[in-house]
């Protein structure tokens, strides 16, 4: 059953250079598809040197305008840009809709973040000020930032557009020019910046699109001597590959990669609660989501009923087109990764005890398609439980005490966020304390202030983004130092030549 084919959808999807649409140079495309059926809708632009050095040309041409203006200035198209995003949100999520299989009802959520993002790094730029130091009467310190110059954007498939403005945003605040390249299986809704950018009145050539592969355009970005900074959202391996690449020019790199992250149920929690967390937390955007409590932890005494009724939520789970405004679960992005998530399936059968799902729903019988699957009695050893799958699965194990919770929750390689649910604060704490990742929830699902630094530790990422720790990323901080007496330099050489 395929999506509605939304009005409006292009033949073709091409490059945004220097304020033009533009084909490759060497003229080749890719296929783009809708993922509840599979079926090629449109052709987008496919990228590579040639068209990365035109980008980044056009970036740095316009780069002393941009960044010359006033940080109020530079607000105020932002505020543009976000009044530009809302006036299109419905158009904007059956784009991301259509092309992700992202259920509608969460397109739309993505829509209004999008917009959001762009009003507050307005505000913060604007709000932001410089640190200051005082030496006695004999020296003043002041710090001023400058932008860092053209910033390359590589961003990923799931929830698109928000994470391209999530970049976007900080990156044309702090006074960059840039060049995005989009992910190459989601390519719809990044065709819409172009319009939207120009009729907020951007500046043609501050920001720049690049569609393509990534071994091809994205390596393109990485390599340009002349983008000194690049932040990237996506898988671990390619984010290792891409700071191995980036070690040629020196360049900073913001990696936010992989996820398994623990969601801690203790016996005294608020199982209802943390029932609805769970689910929400593993099962929505399709599973596809960095942050997902993938791997939940539950204290013996409550692990058979909670994992009794975690199944039974999954079996009730409504997947469907995305289209329809009842799915909760749509299409997997591609067939390649819903093969990919297919295997983590057959994987957990042998691994661990299938408690749900684990099968194609009978009423979709074509299209990326998987119900939402809980496996039980699951090992710390098993793959299920150390590998990111990034779909609608989740492991379920059991633990004894609080030492042993944490220890399961930090026995594997990644870690990006954690969920602890308990009435105990003070444990609460402990637990939020102990556990390695770089953000965590106590009683509450994944929501998350602007304001706050967004990243994760070991193999989770690099560095931090959010609040002003994106600005931090997308500026060079400069200390001055002015005497304000007399200096009293030790004077070498200046003794009696005698």
């Amino acid at each position: 059953m395929p999506s509605t084919r939304p009005a409006g959808l292009p033949g073709t999807i091409r490059h945004w250079i220097g304020g033009e649409a533009t084909d490759s140079a060497d003229g080749r495309t890719f296929d783009v598809s809708d993922p509840a059926s599979n079926t090629v809708y449109a052709q987008a632009s496919a990228g590579g040197p040639t068209d990365v050095d035109r980008a980044v040309a056009a970036a740095k041409a316009t780069f002393p305008a941009w960044s010359g203006l006033s940080n109020r200035a530079r607000a105020t198209t932002l505020h543009h840009i976000a009044d530009e995003v809302e006036a299109c949100h419905e158009q904007l999520a059956q784009f991301e809709s259509y092309d992700s299989g992202l259920p509608i009802t969460q397109a739309r959520g993505q829509a209004r973040r999008a917009a959001e993002n762009f009003r507050y790094f307005a505000d913060v730029i604007v709000a932001l000020g410089e640190e200051a130091f005082r030496q006695g009467e004999e020296q003043f310190s002041y710090v001023v930032r400058a932008p860092v110059g053209v910033a390359g954007l590589i961003t990923p498939w799931n929830t698109p557009f928000m994470l391209e403005s999530w970049k976007l945003a900080p990156a044309l605040a702090a006074g960059c020019t840039l060049v995005l390249k989009p992910a190459e299986w989601t390519p719809l809704s990044a065709g819409l910046w172009p319009r939207i950018l120009a009729d907020a009145g951007l500046p043609a050539g501050v920001v720049n699109i690049v569609h393509g592969i990534g071994e091809e355009a994205g390596q393109a970005l990485v390599d340009h001597p002349d983008v000194p900074l690049i932040s990237f959202t996506g898988s671990t391996d390619t984010g290792r590959h891409i700071v191995r690449s980036s070690a040629q020019h020196l360049k900073s790199t913001s990696m936010e990669l992989g996820g398994k992250s623990p969601a801690i149920v203790f016996a005294d929690a608020d199982l209802e609660a943390a029932l609805d967390s769970v689910v929400f937390g593993v099962f929505s955007l399709n599973g596809e989501r960095c942050t997902a409590g993938s791997r939940v932890l539950v204290e013996w005494p409550v692990y058979e009923e909670f994992t009794r009724r975690l199944a039974e939520r999954a079996e009730r789970v409504k997947v469907g087109p995305p289209s329809d405004p009842a799915t909760e679960v749509g299409a997997l992005v591609h067939p390649e990764h819903y093969a990919r998530v297919l295997h983590y399936v057959e994987t957990g059968i042998k691994e661990a005890r299938l408690a749900a799902g684990g099968r194609r729903p009978d009423h979709l019988p074509e299209g990326n398609y998987l119900q939402p699957t809980v496996f039980a009695d699951v090992s710390r050893d098993a793959r299920i439980f150390q590998e990111e799958i990034f779909g609608p699965v989740v492991a379920i194990a059991p633990y004894d005490d609080e030492a042993q919770a944490v220890a399961l929750a930090n026995a594997t390689q990644y870690g990006l966020a954690a969920y602890i649910w308990t009435s105990d604060l003070k444990r609460g704490h402990r637990i939020a304390h102990a556990v390695e990742s770089g953000m965590v929830w106590i009683n509450s699902h994944n929501v998350r202030d602007l304001r706050t630094p967004f990243g994760g530790v070991k193999s989770s990422g690099l560095g931090r983004e959010g609040g002003a720790h994106s600005i931090d990323f997308y500026t060079e901080s400069k200390i001055v130092h002015v005497a304000l007496g007399e200096v009293h330099t030790p004077r070498f050489g200046a003794g009696d030549p005698a």
